[in-house]
């Protein structure tokens, strides 16, 4: 709000300290400008819920799924007797010493953790603000009168503007992660495993004992910001058709300048395109490929002030320059999978054109 007080009242100023220089009465207007709208932005925003069923997408040997981004405890060919298995495996022998500690909790010892992560929340993308978004313009301005040397009618204007918007870089999103902790006999060493050769145990062989079921009471869950990345490729294209009317103001600076405002109701049709195609990726690592696309229009209204300078050239002619502030607030849709934004509510054009008198 103090930025627009500002402009309207450097705008007033502007124009009423010029007053005392008026001279012949500017006659109505028809002017044709190419229009470069500035800080105009979008960012798309999803939710957990979108993205369905996350589940881990890895297989033991057998083909089973593993149950934990980091590993597996399943049922092995006995059934698990005595509620133990052989029939497990994880990625890192190195992350479980006795009496470790996970997201600030220390487990019992002899037990190896395994966790478990789902998406929690929504995730944004970074802003995407590319500058300028090209356009055009004609503007008429019907003159009514003149008071103390002060031109004054009003203003109608047509524009286009073809806004696109793409962005490639990666970010995170927030996940739910849940540790339990599986007991093995004290006095034993497990399998090492690491990374690049994890332990996978068979269904129907013997291999190292674990036990089949989560410590009681030991098994923990945390909020992970960043647990989840996201990487693609967001695009966001829309034709924007305008229009704006309102009263103006117009006091010459001498022989050939003159220096006129305006300020109105502006409304936009706006027709809007959204495609993304992305990876989410999360611990172990588990990904799931997000893609879509989705077209939606929708009318938009706000206000402008602008402010020209011209220079005539000849009786008819004179070359325009100008600058606007426009607020059509901001456009968002759920395209299904994402929601996109396009920022319009603080929108800069600069403007540069010919005007004829008639």
């Amino acid at each position: 709000m103090k930025t627009t007080r500002f402009i309207w009242v450097a705008l007033a100023a502007a124009t009423f300290a010029t007053a005392a220089r008026a001279g012949e009465t500017v006659t109505n207007r028809l002017t044709a400008s190419l229009r470069f709208g500035l800080n105009i932005s979008a960012r798309f925003t999803g939710s957990s819920a979108s993205l369905g069923a996350f589940g881990v997408t890895r297989t033991t040997p057998r083909g089973d799924t593993y149950n934990y981004d980091d590993g597996y405890v399943l049922t092995d060919v006995s059934g698990n007797e005595g509620d133990q298995t052989w029939y497990w495996g994880y990625d890192n022998s190195a992350t479980h010493p006795a009496g470790q500690i996970s997201d600030g909790v220390a487990f019992p010892a002899n037990t190896i953790l395994f966790s478990r992560s789902t998406p929690n929340g929504t995730f944004t993308s970074p802003s995407m603000d590319h500058d300028p978004q090209p356009g055009v313009e004609v503007t008429y301005d019907r003159h009514l009168g003149t008071t103390h040397g002060v031109n004054y009618g009003v203003e109608v204007a047509g524009n286009f503007m073809a806004i696109f918007l793409r962005d490639n870089r990666p970010y995170s999103g927030t996940v739910t992660r849940t540790t339990d902790a599986y007991p093995f006999t004290p006095g034993t060493t497990p399998p090492g495993a690491t990374p690049g050769d994890p332990y996978q145990g068979s269904y129907d062989g013997f291999g190292f004992l674990l036990g089949a079921t989560p410590v009681p009471g030991a098994s923990t869950t945390a909020i992970v910001p960043g647990g989840f990345t996201i990487s693609g490729t967001r695009k966001l294209a829309a034709d924007l058709w305008g229009m704006r009317l309102g009263p103006y103001l117009d006091a010459p600076l001498g022989t050939n300048w003159n220096l006129w405002i305006s300020g109105g109701v502006a409304v936009g049709l706006l027709s809007a395109e959204a495609t993304w195609s992305e990876t989410i990726t999360l611990p172990g690592p588990t990904s799931l490929p997000s893609a879509g696309r989705g077209r939606d229009h929708d009318l938009l209204w706000g206000w402008y002030v602008s402010a020209n300078l011209s220079w005539d050239f000849n009786d008819r002619w004179s070359a325009v320059v100008g600058v606007q502030f426009q607020d059509l607030g901001k456009y968002r849709h759920d395209f299904g999978g994402r929601t996109a934004e396009l920022d319009l509510s603080e929108s800069i054009f600069v403007t540069i054109g010919l005007s004829r008198r008639f």
